[in-house]
């Protein structure tokens, strides 16, 4: 039996609007069920379900998503779209502004860390990043 895994996000009653929001930032998304207190939507194909829960619980670090991106036009098209009213952090992290943590991150730098010569100097370039830059990681 197929037993499928999704992430329940708790708001203070701005699922929908979180939920609106993120399907206009991600490519095929979008709202499949809206109650009240539940709002049902695929971000990406992938299921998430947005709670109004109330203001008992609030996003933080622990938990963030992380977005690949295969060079520097995605990763400008989702750090200024996911910063919008948010607030940006250091490397590649980032709060949107319903308060959930993201990170924006290229796909090359699994790559770039696992070469021994060159992860030292990668690691010391992102750190003073906010947003990544593909070009300055590559030439580290």
């Amino acid at each position: 039996m197929k037993n499928p895994i999704y992430t329940c996000l708790w708001f203070d009653g701005q699922a929908k609007a979180a939920a609106d929001f993120y399907c206009s930032v991600f490519p095929n998304s979008q709202i499949n069920s809206e109650s009240p207190m539940v709002v049902i939507f695929e971000l990406n194909g992938r299921k998430f379900m947005g709670l109004n829960g109330g203001p008992h619980f609030q996003f933080n670090e622990a938990v963030s998503f992380v977005v690949d991106c295969e060079n520097q036009e995605e990763i400008d098209y989702y750090w200024n779209k996911l910063t919008e009213g948010g607030e940006e952090s250091m490397c590649g992290w980032l709060k949107d502004k319903f308060g959930l943590s993201w990170q924006i991150v290229p796909t090359i730098l699994p790559e770039l860390m696992s070469d021994p010569e060159r992860s030292g100097r990668v690691i010391q370039a992102f750190m003073q990043m906010r947003k990544f830059d593909i070009a300055k990681l590559m030439e580290a």
